[in-house]
């Protein structure tokens, strides 16, 4: 079981129950709830064991956090902060700072159980300190993808750091964003419901949802952010990368006034490493 103090646990139900009430955790439905823990915990929430309070999503998870060991735990409430982040930034929800405090409270607990400092949920990531991340290793190869696609995406990544060298911004900006976007898609298509059922998922006027082959990639990040798949900062700073398509064509290009330098690249080469660490984590 995880290392949960007794003065913990209030704090958790009160974050988890801070969208729609007790007996929920955040905004998730049954469907998506059992999608997001099996995706980020590896765990079937809907198992006789995590019943022994109740069936409701806030019981199962009361009981989860007894049952899993520290990393399945912490790793689960990073990933339930990310999502309560970008449900925050989507619905333009409102908070408090009572609410503030927990959800902090919450990310030192998280913290803890996985063995890192504390660092504070409302401290905004700068520019300067999205760039400075470093990230060594990509782990293409852990993301579920096809091997055919893999091998795609590292040959393009290839290519990207050749870029980075010769400073050729605007094909960095296309070869990162058709990476990121076949990336999310492999992704979405190994998790339909969860992906389907986000909020932020494209609709058409009577409602339904879009197939994965017609959704842009500003799509993809907006409901992979959503879902806790990947992290604030990958949506914060894809502002380049979100509607890179509209700029192959060079019509688009000068009529948007588009020009992007090589800070620009280096930021969408930042975004596709961050991508990927985020969605490596996932298994």
């Amino acid at each position: 079981m995880a290392n949960l103090k007794h003065t913990d646990i209030p704090y958790i139900q009160k974050f988890v129950e801070s969208v729609e009430g007790a007996g929920y955790v955040l905004d998730f439905s049954n469907a998506s709830f059992s999608q997001f823990m099996s995706s980020v915990a590896g765990v079937n929430i809907d198992q006789d064991k995590y019943h022994i309070y109740g069936g409701s999503k806030g019981k199962r998870f009361k009981a989860f956090l007894e049952i899993e060991n520290d990393k399945i735990v912490g790793k689960t409430l990073d990933a339930l902060i990310q999502h309560w982040e970008a449900y925050q930034i989507l619905n333009d929800a409102k908070t408090t700072k009572k609410l503030e405090m927990c959800v902090e409270k919450v990310q030192g607990i998280s913290n803890s159980l996985l063995g890192k400092e504390l660092s504070s949920t409302s401290k905004d990531m700068t520019e300067e300190e999205f760039l400075d991340k470093d990230f060594e290793i990509l782990p293409v190869h852990e993301l579920g993808l096809d091997d055919a696609l893999v091998e795609i995406i590292n040959g393009r990544i290839t290519e990207i750091r050749k870029g980075i060298r010769s400073k050729t911004a605007l094909s960095i900006l296309f070869l990162c964003g058709s990476s990121l976007e076949g990336i999310l898609l492999g992704v979405a298509s190994n998790n339909p419901a969860l992906f389907n059922q986000a909020k932020a998922s494209p609709k058409n006027k009577a409602g339904k949802v879009h197939p994965f082959h017609e959704w842009s990639l500003a799509s993809f990040i907006d409901v992979a952010c959503e879902v806790g798949f990947i992290g604030l900062d990958v949506k914060k700073f894809s502002h380049a990368l979100r509607d890179f398509r509209n700029y192959i064509h060079p019509y688009e290009q000068w009529s948007s006034g588009f020009n992007p330098d090589h800070h620009t690249a280096k930021i969408s080469w930042q975004v596709l490493q961050a991508a990927i660490n985020d969605l490596s984590k996932l298994k």
